[in-house]
This record gives C-alpha cells, sequence and structure tokens, in this order.
C-alpha cells in the first residue's frame, strides 16, 4: 500500500485528477456506450477497456485507499494523455477517433 501522505503520491493524485476531467458517470457511460454495438451490448462492470474500468474505479475512491496497482495505473494514463494530447489529432488518426481514445481513460479533450 503506497504512503498516502506523501508529497509524490499528492502530486500524483492531484495531476491524475486534473487530466482525467470527466466524472465517475460520464466515464462508465461512455465505457458503456464504446462497448456497445448494434447486436450487443457488454455487462457494465465488463464495458469499456480494462484500463478504462481501472481508472473508473481510481475516481471511485479515497486517496486513503488506493493500492500500489492503482499508483501505477494512475502513472500510465498521466503518461498516455499528455503523449496523446502532444500528438494531437491527424490523418493517421482523426479527430474522433483521437477523442474517443482519450474519453476511454477518463479525458475529454473538449473540455476546457
Amino acid at each position: 500500500m503506497p504512503e498516502t501522505a506523501s508529497p509524490e503520491l499528492q502530486h500524483l493524485w492531484d495531476e491524475f485528477h486534473q487530466l482525467v476531467n470527466m466524472t465517475s458517470a460520464e466515464l462508465r457511460a461512455w465505457l458503456r456506450t464504446s462497448s456497445a454495438d448494434e447486436d450487443t451490448e457488454a455487462l457494465p462492470e465488463q464495458s469499456g477497456s480494462e484500463q478504462g474500468r481501472r481508472v473508473l474505479s481510481i475516481l471511485q475512491k479515497r486517496r486513503v485507499d488506493l493500492t500500489d496497482a492503482d499508483v501505477v495505473v494512475m502513472s500510465q494514463v498521466i503518461d498516455t494523455v499528455r503523449t496523446e494530447l502532444e500528438a494531437g489529432p491527424s490523418a493517421a488518426v482523426p479527430e474522433r477517433e483521437w477523442r474517443h481514445r482519450l474519453m476511454l481513460l477518463g479525458h475529454d479533450p473538449m473540455r476546457p
């Protein structure tokens, strides 16, 4: 279990919550939407990617309840979102697809 009072964890927590700008309800709805297709819909607890479900789980926790695995996921999400934002949409990754990829991690780039 991580040391919840450490300045490093506080910084990680703050940065994660700054970059993950969707609420848990919004992310849950987006994961369900992204998993649904014309014929089937995933069970709610199995909607979206594993990483998206982990982000959702972290959003529903208090900092004192974080596990070491949560800290790893938070670091990965921060790195991925930063990398995606720096790259931005392109011909290879159109804006809609780029935005949807970020939203699977809880970041909506259309928000101020």
